[in-house]
């Protein structure tokens, strides 16, 4: 009894064995997307000055193909980015709106609408007057050209004849390139004759370093022999003694100059008026030695050459005093 339920129940396993492997054979395989890579996708205005639409258009492929997205799924993603005029072009046509529309036929729609409206040979003169504005490092504008030569790239579905013009598009762009450079890198990079933009830029880049490495050292150079000049020409300690002890002597004789000067006068008299008093009040009598007056308005001098009864009496020009000697 046992060995016959044992042998059942080991049937019945077997059977359930079959039909596992049976239904997984037939049953779809789970497919995840990974929806994160939405991030790395820009937004689209359809601007001259925003992303490429052929930019726009390859970085969805790119993230459907690694998140494993479907076609639906690129199209959603792809009006979940619009903007601006993008936005209102799309909401401009129904057709686009249809649960059947496929991505080539969205691309195709959107290509139509905002290609570039100016001629190839528009891009040609761009691309071959192209120079390096002042403020523009070689990097940018390398990265300026290439963007020109993407637009004189003629597009062509034989990947031998893309080849073609693609090798064709790189010589334009480093005659550019080179061409375009400006200051001592475009001479160098002109002098070495590169054979592809990427060794003209390195070499670019190498000079722009070096030249900024010089301008730096003579700028270091120059503000440490300024310093040690200052340091050169600043006084000894004997000078700065000597130059604190003529200080304090002009302090000290400016102090005695105050201490005798006479105290001013209050009033505000006419200019004329204080120059008369003051000569007036300088002036010395060599009669009587006294201030003020002349010696001949000297009171003492006229007391002396009055006679008692009031007469002047006559004086000798000769005799500088006023004095009455003895006769003989």
């Amino acid at each position: 009894m046992a060995e016959a339920r044992l042998q059942t129940e080991l049937l019945e396993s077997k059977n359930e064995i079959a039909r596992l492997k049976e239904r997984l054979s037939t049953a779809m395989p789970t497919v995840h997307k990974d929806l994160s890579l939405i991030s790395l996708i820009p937004k689209w205005s359809g601007l001259e000055a925003g992303v490429p639409l052929e930019e726009f258009f390859s970085s969805i492929e790119g993230s459907a193909q690694i998140g494993r997205w479907e076609q639906s799924d690129k199209i959603r993603i792809a009006v979940l980015k619009l903007t601006g005029a993008a936005k209102l072009f799309y909401n401009g046509c129904p057709e686009l709106h249809k649960e059947d529309v496929t991505w080539d036929k969205f691309k195709d729609a959107f290509n139509q609408r905002f290609k570039d409206a100016h001629s190839d040979q528009f891009h040609f003169m761009q691309l071959q007057t192209a120079r390096q504005k002042k403020n523009e490092s070689p990097r940018e504008f390398a990265d300026r050209c290439r963007a020109l030569a993407q637009k004189v790239m003629c597009k062509a579905d034989d990947p031998v004849a893309q080849g073609i013009h693609r090798e064709n598009a790189d010589r334009m762009l480093l005659a550019s390139f080179v061409a375009g450079l400006i200051g001592i890198p475009g001479k160098q990079v002109r002098y070495a004759n590169p054979r592809n933009i990427e060794q003209a830029l390195s070499i670019a880049l190498s000079v722009q370093e070096a030249e900024n490495q010089e301008r730096f050292n003579e700028t270091f150079y120059t503000r440490f022999d300024d310093s040690v000049r200052l340091v050169s020409r600043s006084p000894s300690r004997s000078d700065r003694e000597e130059t604190r002890r003529s200080a304090d002597a002009q302090a000290v004789n400016h102090l005695r100059g105050q201490r005798y000067e006479s105290p001013r006068n209050t009033s505000k008299p006419s200019n004329s008026q204080n120059r008369n008093e003051q000569t007036k009040a300088a002036v010395t009598c060599y009669e009587c030695r006294g201030l003020g007056h002349l010696a001949r308005e000297c009171p003492t001098r006229l007391k002396r050459a009055t006679n008692p009864s009031g007469s002047r009496v006559s004086r000798d020009p000769n005799r500088r005093s006023g004095r009455s000697r003895p006769p003989g």
